[in-house]
């Protein structure tokens, strides 16, 4: 018997374009990877889509890759994941699955207060595969609570049982505030246990819990998961044996750097320098750190730092900025007597003489303290701010 264990593939999460078509080209890439290792069946443990309604485009592909699956006699089972909700419950995995291009395993019927798994049965390797679909905020632990252990955990033969939910025993150090429940909460007995949600590998293994994994996300769904794995991957399973398949598609180069002590001016040559070893069709994750010295944030020129590493062919630069401070800005003491007063003074002292600046900022806290007007919608009143203080911007481009 051999299977592959993919999870959290996160379909279209993210708000890049070109990360959501590496994103894709990971998925692929994948799909490609387990016909090459003439799997039997695919397991997808939760969070196949970043959201219950995926773009119309990036559910085509899945549907044509689900099709070709089905044709090539792979079957996909699958559990859904805390991002594959609606608020009202609904998820495209029922769509999928009534199109005949995956089985949901999670399926049962609550026989007076306990909730009764039922077993969904490979029929090439005779696997017999349930599991517990993933909620947000932890609120499929009242499943696990309810769930008839003794029924299911009696059955014979290979199983699989399918979680996507944080288990403490599979929490990284890193995550360790993550709130997680004990692997004692999944029904005991089986031969490997799929897990998702969290978006680490790890494998782990205790008396009545035979290989419980989590594979991690199939591609980093944000900048920290970026800029710490650079790539995901997932598991092939062949006669017991688990093993890695790491996924990359494009080379990740991740630049850190420390402002303490710095100059803004400085900061800019720096991060220009650091730049020039991007290397072609790379992902650059840059993170800035640190409190300057002199100067404020706004005064390092990122977007030229930026434009450095796509003119030496990075394909996509991402920076985070959210522990670099400037200079603190001094306390100022402030006699007036109007809230006007204190507006005008706390202006002029930060501002200087730069009248330029004075005029804008001035315009735009105008815009942005319109009152309703009677008879106006919420939804015309935000589109008249907002139209506002583009016009003060002068973001032309954006109306």
């Amino acid at each position: 018997m051999k299977f592959a264990h993919l999870s959290d593939l996160h379909i279209g999460s993210w708000r890049d374009e070109r990360l959501r078509d590496v994103s894709m080209t990971v998925f692929l890439k994948s799909i490609d990877m387990c016909r090459q290792e003439k799997v039997d069946f695919i397991l997808f443990a939760g969070d196949l889509f970043n959201t219950a309604f995926p773009a119309v485009d990036k559910l085509a592909i899945v549907a044509r890759v689900l099709r070709e699956l089905k044709e090539d006699g792979i079957p996909v089972y699958v559990i859904p994941g805390s991002h594959d909700f609606s608020p009202s419950g609904t998820t495209m995995i029922d769509v999928l699955e009534q199109g005949g291009l995956l089985v949901n395993v999670y399926k049962g019927d609550v026989v007076g207060k306990q909730l009764r798994l039922k077993y969904t049965i490979d029929k090439k390797t005779g696997a017999k595969i349930t599991g517990i679909l993933g909620k947000k905020g932890m609120l499929d632990r009242a499943f696990y609570e309810d769930l008839d252990r003794e029924h299911i955990e009696r059955e014979q033969g290979y199983k699989i049982f399918m979680f996507h939910t944080a288990l403490q025993e599979l929490r990284p150090i890193h995550l360790e505030h993550m709130e997680a429940q004990p692997v004692s909460l999944l029904p005991r007995g089986f031969d490997y246990y799929a897990g998702g949600h969290v978006h680490h590998r790890m494998e782990f293994s205790a008396s009545g819990y035979k290989k419980v994994t989590q594979p991690g996300a199939l591609f980093p769904n944000n900048f920290a998961e970026l800029e710490k794995y650079g790539n995901g991957g997932f598991f092939i399973v062949h006669n017991d044996v688990v093993e890695w398949k790491a996924v990359n598609v494009r080379e990740r180069i991740a630049l850190t750097y420390d402002v303490d002590g710095k100059k803004a001016d400085d900061v800019s040559k720096e991060l220009l320098d650091m730049m020039k070893t991007v290397k072609a069709d790379t992902l650059v994750t840059l993170r800035v750190y640190g409190k300057l010295s002199s100067g404020q944030v706004s005064d390092i020129t990122f977007n030229d730092v930026m434009a450095e590493g796509y003119a030496r062919g990075a394909y996509v630069v991402l920076k985070n900025t959210a522990a670099l401070s400037g200079k603190e800005f001094q306390e100022v003491d402030v006699q007036a007597d109007s809230i006007e007063q204190i507006e005008e003074q706390l202006i002029q002292e930060h501002l200087k003489n730069d009248s330029a600046k004075i005029t804008l900022v001035k315009e735009l806290m105008q815009a942005l303290s319109a009152e309703k007007k009677e008879g106006e919608t919420t939804k015309d009143f935000e589109e008249r701010v907002k139209e506002d203080g583009i016009t003060v911007l002068k973001l032309d481009v954006l109306k």
